[in-house]
């Protein structure tokens, strides 16, 4: 993996910024899968990602539903810079997941196959194996009670 990018951000609105910063740099057919421990940051950034690509629902961890989908009915970037647009945000945290066989029963393969879709996974470390091999991998490192420090690598 190549390191693109690695960065302090001061405030949890810093990590949301740098969230709505990568939404305007990727496409469809992406998956993103965010590393760190509890409150170093992740949700908070995926806040930042979805306000990125328009979506204005509020965004919640999935923790106990698993995943949340969302349209994105309206994000003029893909059209211009992108050769399909994105038509769905998955945000996926697989905190409560037990093994792999409860991963495959979400469809997660087909989710992130699909090239309309963009997938933010939250604990991807629990189904490592069944991870696409073209990803973004984010790390949430938790500095201080505000700063975190967070390594984007491709």
């Amino acid at each position: 993996m190549v390191n693109l990018m690695e960065t302090v951000t001061e405030s949890a609105q810093g990590t949301q910024k740098l969230g709505e910063k990568i939404a305007n740099n990727i496409g469809s057919n992406t998956v993103i899968c965010l590393y760190g421990d509890l409150g170093s940051g992740k949700t908070t950034f995926v806040q930042g990602l979805a306000k990125g690509l328009g979506i204005r629902k509020r965004i919640l961890s999935p923790t106990f539903i698993i995943m949340r989908q969302y349209p994105i009915n309206h994000y003029p970037l893909a059209i211009n810079h992108y050769p399909l647009a994105i038509n769905h945000f998955y945000h996926i945290d697989l905190y409560r997941i037990k093994d792999k066989i409860d991963a495959e029963a979400l469809g997660l393969t087909e989710i992130w196959s699909d090239p309309r879709n963009l997938v933010v996974i939250e604990w991807p470390e629990k189904i490592e194996k069944m991870l696409p091999k073209k990803r973004i991998n984010i790390y949430f490192e938790y500095l201080g009670e505000l700063e975190r420090k967070i390594t984007v690598k491709k």
